[in-house]
């Protein structure tokens, strides 16, 4: 779960919001339950149920990729892709 994708999802994070970025399923896991700005929205339940079948050998840290834009964008803190 810990592969690196060949290009981050930059996000703006935190208080006050600072460009993060997630470059890994691992690291965009903990980021959707330590820092994302909200904690209900479809696309973040997706993600993170996408993130758990990354981890369990079941989907690709591609998929994953794809899913944390989505959840980014359905946030409001998508800032490159």
């Amino acid at each position: 779960m810990n592969a690196p994708w060949n290009k981050p999802v930059i996000v703006m994070l935190g208080e006050p919001p600072q460009e993060t970025a997630i470059s890994s399923p691992q690291a965009a896991a903990w980021a959707m339950i330590e820092d994302w700005p909200v904690e209900d929205g479809t696309e973040l339940d997706r993600a993170l149920a996408i993130l758990a079948a990354v981890d369990a050998g079941k989907k690709s840290a591609e998929d994953a990729r794809r899913a944390v834009v989505s959840a980014a964008r359905e946030a409001g803190i998508l800032v490159s892709a």
